[in-house]
């Protein structure tokens, strides 16, 4: 199969200043996993390529559970400390047809999807042949000849105020787009008429050594909190939720009675949220993989506008009930807690889970609540749909 764009991350697994690193947890998540959202959820790639000699990485990388990434072994020939990562890049050129590549480097986990989509609007426009991410750094620069030192990028006679200097562009060696063809010719991963995509200051920080790392943490700790604001339009935006109904509107635990009935416990706060909602004019849905009758009476009462049980493949249905009702994915909330609804929370524009949802879950949705399930969790993305509104 032929690919236009494609996206290349290789992971070697025989790092010596952190051990396994691409794969080692930074807030809460493997290194690798903060590029892979940005890949898979870039517009213009369409597959995700992970090179690795490292069955450890393999096994990460496929447990992040997307379609759009295929795992690919790197042989042993470019995965060594002095191999180039161009010759990764050959290696792959051999054996898989495209016409664009982008490099990501796992060890940039600042990187922005804005970013790659600016690089790629650049290449794909016939602007440049190549393209790589930089930063700007705004300072003094002395070098050395045989007889004295001297300054680079400023007269130290007139010294710029900092307002007005511009400073000097620096590779953070994010990301570097070029063609398949132009890859093969020069051997190098930008050639050409090559253009630059000015990145955040932040960015300049490549995870290298154990002090990086700790700087970086710092920096996504701080990106996270940021996140939170950039949510506030994201709720915004919201016009359907959907939500799963057990271990979302219950507990997830099975009461029989003493005749043999199955019981659930759900939440009044999670009714009171349904009521809210469709006072504002936003419709709620349940979709869940059951059939028990419990459900759908239980979803009658809270006047939940449509129901869908007995549905294993959930992301497809969620797909038609947008188109149902001539919504974009992005203008769509799901509120989960298991695998089953982990395709739909990566989809729409609002994925969300409950505290309790297994890890994996919690690291593909974008807002997790403060709750378990059973004790409110719809109540609490409820408010803060209509809060934003």
């Amino acid at each position: 199969m032929k690919y236009r764009n494609v996206a290349f991350i290789p992971l070697r697994g025989g790092s010596k200043s952190i051990p396994l690193k691409n794969i080692k947890p930074i807030n809460g998540r493997p290194l690798v996993y903060w590029v892979l959202d940005m890949a898979t959820s870039c517009k213009y790639i369409d597959k995700v390529f992970v090179s690795t000699d490292s069955q450890s990485i393999k096994d990460v990388v496929e447990s992040y559970n997307s379609e759009k990434i295929i795992v690919i072994d790197r042989d042993e020939s470019t995965a060594r400390d002095n191999s180039t990562t161009e010759s990764a890049m050959l290696e792959f050129a051999s054996k898989y047809d495209f016409v664009n590549i982008v490099l990501i480097q796992a060890t940039s986990p600042l990187l922005q999807i804005e970013d790659l989509e600016n690089g790629f609007k650049m290449v794909l426009e016939n602007k440049f042949d190549s393209v790589l991410s930089v930063v700007r750094q705004k300072r003094f620069i002395w070098s050395r000849n045989e007889k004295e030192y001297y300054p680079v990028n400023y007269n130290y006679m007139n010294r710029p105020m900092r307002q007005s200097f511009e400073g000097f562009l620096v590779e953070n060696g994010a990301f570097y787009i070029t063609s398949k063809e132009s890859l093969l010719k020069s051997k190098n991963r930008i050639s050409g008429n090559i253009g630059i995509v000015e990145m955040d200051e932040d960015s300049y920080f490549e995870i290298d050594e154990l002090s990086d790392w700790i700087i970086v943490e710092k920096l996504l700790e701080r990106k996270k909190k940021n996140d939170y604001f950039k949510l506030k339009q994201v709720f915004k935006n919201i016009k359907l939720l959907i939500t799963d109904s057990d271990g979302v509107l219950t507990d997830g635990g099975m009461y029989y009675s003493e005749v043999g009935d199955e019981l659930k416990r759900f939440n009044t706060k999670d009714g009171m949220g349904v009521q809210l909602l469709r006072e504002v004019g936003i419709k709620t849905v349940i979709i869940t993989g059951e059939k028990v009758d419990l459900v759908k009476r239980r979803a009658e009462k809270l006047g939940i506008d449509e129901i869908y049980m007995g549905i294993k493949e959930k992301a497809p249905l969620v797909r038609e009930i947008a188109k149902k009702h001539n919504l974009k994915l992005e203008e769509i909330a799901y509120l989960g807690d298991d695998i089953n609804d982990l395709d739909s929370i990566k989809i729409v524009g609002l994925g969300c889970c409950v505290a309790d949802a297994i890890s994996i879950v919690k690291e593909n949705s974008k807002y997790i609540t403060s709750v378990k399930g059973g004790q409110g969790a719809l109540r609490e993305v409820a408010d803060l749909i209509i809060k934003y509104r």
